[in-house]
């Protein structure tokens, strides 16, 4: 998806608007109004998207409104079926509120998949959870982390991971100073380099069946995510 639909801020029609979120549109109508004008003036907004509208992510915000779940529908298949766009869901104004709310507040009420540990990992030691591991401190050659989601090192990593056991081939593996001696996630391993890291936090993550190392700044792969979400 080309990021320049970020940029994209649509009001050629005058009941509905059509603004960039992050890898997709927020599609704002009053579903009250007729569906054939509906879908006259979305004919209009995404057929100036072109290829931008195709595989993209669509948020139909309906301003409040409620009671018109029918045409919800039919404007969902309408979207999909003619503009090839990825996917279509509804957005609620009190999904948004209750998100607002959690993200003010220490998550009291959630049970955390995460376990979290401060110190350095020595040779020898092996850490092994299912749930994601965060690691505030350095991991030394010899020493082994096994997680079932994603490993976050917020320190030097040189020993070895493994993500995403067995099969959660989206987990990724972050390390402020990236350097391991091997890593594996899911079923796919990777060995390390003795070359110093980059200059900047770096991620491993799997693309195309295999491992690949990134820049985490430059290609951050939480910067899709549109609100906060527990871990």
């Amino acid at each position: 998806m080309n990021s320049k639909n970020e940029k994209v801020d649509t009001e050629l029609s005058k009941s509905l608007k059509l603004k960039g979120s992050g890898k997709g549109f927020k599609l704002t109508l009053d579903p009250s109004m007729p569906e054939d004008s509906i879908k006259d003036e979305l004919s209009v907004l995404f057929g100036n998207l072109k290829q931008l509208a195709v595989n993209a992510k669509v948020v139909i915000d309906t301003d409040g409104v409620t009671g018109y779940d029918h045409v919800i529908k039919n404007i969902k298949s309408y979207l999909i079926e003619k503009f090839k766009v990825g996917d279509v869901s509804a957005y609620f104004p009190e999904n948004q509120k209750i998100k607002e709310t959690d993200s003010s507040k220490p998550w009291m009420f959630h049970r955390s998949e995460v376990l979290m540990l401060k110190g350095r990992i020595r040779s020898g030691q092996k850490i092994e959870s299912k749930k994601h591991i965060v690691i505030a401190g350095d991991v030394n050659p010899g020493a082994e982390i096994s997680s079932g989601g994603d490993v976050i090192i917020l320190g030097r990593l040189k020993g070895k991971v493994h993500a995403g056991v067995p099969d959660k081939d989206d987990a990724i593996i972050f390390a402020l100073e990236f350097n391991p001696t091997q890593i594996h996630i899911s079923g796919i391993t990777a060995v390390g380099s003795d070359e110093a890291s980059g200059k900047n936090a770096e991620y491993a993550c799997i693309d195309k069946n295999r491992i690949i190392v990134q820049d985490y700044l430059k290609a951050n792969p939480f910067a899709s995510i549109p609100w906060p979400e527990a871990l």
